[in-house]
């Protein structure tokens, strides 16, 4: 590895709206190639108290900021990031390996995201107007809300935290992955002469700053999104102080494929909604359920359509999938691989990568795995997919609804009725049929069981971060 980084390694944390550097710092590394890219700052105990007190202060001001301010402030805020979409871009495909186009469309994104939030209002509901009284319940801000998001989108996963906390009248104080801080504290110095000090604050660390900030009595709130095992921490961190959460955690989704599809635009189709950023998504598609009548083609053209995807360097036009993320994501792809091998389970395409730089794993198709086996039972979270055969509607349903998560799914047939009767009796928080992860700002998702507590984006994504307060007024 490299010890002479190669991006700058100046980035400051954000704190009272001021740039605040650590008073040590961590390595990032590019999963392209291992080398080191930046020095990212530590945030210590002391600065996080700085930090949430900042916050704090600015919440009283913040919270009385008129609602039509608020919204135009979501807008420069997407002006700045549209002003900076190569930039932020560059940022997210040097530390997280996604190609430099998908990079930049996730900045943009989350420009998108802010305006598209600004249109959402927050309801006043008058429960009485007579002449003994008026009560009225009115939705409030939490305070501070803390958001930690995850590695494989860093400015993706901001888009359903960051705009609705700021809107809903509450601040923000932000704490990225450590294996990708760079973009979110790249943003948090370009939003420093937007918002109002201590509105938006962005912290960085690499060791216990995330169990410091869920567990944080100057937090009111927690959105996290992360594994499940990590979000059983978060909630165990919250619990003493009965800080609120909203959990966005692991999937294992299952798509089931009907008979009657087309099968070699579905190759391509599936392929793709399993696949995207190199399976680095908690909706993509984690287990394909096959009609055994189409079972064996299918397969044969998912196959023949990985043959021609390009995986390499994500800087390099003509790129379509990059590196796992991070050195701990790719052990253990590899050890879900190696297990695979173990039981004597089939490998259609790919196994076990060439040594090489970079944590490339090669796209793997497993041919119909035990139901019991791990790659069936647990998320991948990686270019791994394991393809299984049914030929009954109830067992198929019974097979997708087993398990601790249930975060999304999918039914593909071209019966858009008869999918429909299916995706009604999978146990998800989100179903599609023939399409797959179609998220806006005005919908919102989440988890089931073991995939998380409560909801993002929507209307009922922003009242996530309020709370109901009735007013009542005794007349006469």
């Amino acid at each position: 590895m490299s010890h002479s980084p190669t991006v700058a390694t100046n980035l400051t944390m954000t704190i009272g709206g001021a740039a605040v550097s650590g008073r040590s710092s961590f390595e990032v590394v590019n999963p392209t190639d291992e080398a080191l890219i930046a020095y990212a700052p530590e945030c210590t105990r002391e600065q996080l108290d700085h930090a949430v007190l900042a916050a704090r202060t600015a919440a009283r001001t913040w919270a009385a900021v008129p609602f039509a301010q608020r919204r135009r402030l979501l807008h420069e805020m997407a002006d700045v990031i549209d002003a900076h979409v190569d930039e932020l871009g560059r940022l997210v495909t040097a530390e997280q390996g996604k190609p430099s186009a998908v990079a930049a469309a996730e900045v943009a994104g989350l420009a998108y995201w802010l305006r598209e939030t600004a249109a959402l209002t927050l309801p006043e509901t008058v429960n009485e107007d007579s002449g003994e009284r008026l009560s009225v319940t009115r939705r409030v801000p939490l305070g501070v809300v803390a958001a930690i998001t995850p590695w494989n989108y860093p400015m993706g996963q901001l888009s359903f935290k960051l705009g609705p906390a700021l809107l809903a009248g509450n601040t923000v104080v932000v704490k990225p992955s450590a294996f990708t801080p760079l973009s979110t504290l790249r943003l948090g110095e370009l939003l420093r002469d937007v918002l109002p000090a201590g509105v938006l604050t962005v912290v960085s660390g690499s060791g216990d700053l995330g169990a410091w900030l869920s567990g944080h009595p100057g937090i009111d709130k927690v959105s996290f999104t992360g594994s499940t095992a990590t979000g059983r921490a978060v909630m165990a961190g919250a619990a003493p102080t009965l800080t609120r959460i909203t959990l966005e955690l692991g999937g294992n989704d299952p798509a089931i494929v009907l008979p009657d599809v087309d099968v070699p635009s579905m190759a391509e189709k599936l392929f793709w909604a399993a696949f995207s950023n190199t399976g680095q998504i908690c909706l993509a598609v984690k287990r394909v359920y096959i009609h055994a009548d189409i079972y064996d083609e299918l397969t044969r053209s998912l196959a023949d359509y990985a043959a021609t995807i390009r995986m390499g360097d994500p800087t390099q036009e003509g790129t379509q999938l990059g590196p796992i993320s991070n050195r701990r994501q790719y052990e253990t792809v590899l050890d879900l691989i190696e297990d695979c091998r173990r039981q004597g389970h089939t490998f259609l395409t790919g196994g076990t990568p060439a040594p090489r730089p970079g944590f490339f794993v090669p796209v793997t198709l497993v041919d119909n795995p035990p139901e019991e086996s791990r790659i069936v039972r647990e998320e991948q979270f990686g270019p791994v997919l394991p393809l299984l055969r049914f030929d009954d509607v109830d067992d198929v349903v019974a097979r997708a609804n087993a398990g601790e998560y249930a975060l999304g799914a999918s039914v593909w047939s071209a019966d858009p009725d008869a999918a429909l009767a299916i995706a009604r009796r999978l146990d998800a928080g989100t179903v599609w049929v023939n399409e797959i992860m179609h998220l806006t700002p005005q919908v919102a998702f989440g988890g089931r069981k073991q995939s998380g507590i409560g909801v993002e984006s929507g209307h009922e994504g922003l009242l996530e971060f309020t709370e109901a307060q009735t007013i009542t007024v005794r007349r006469g």
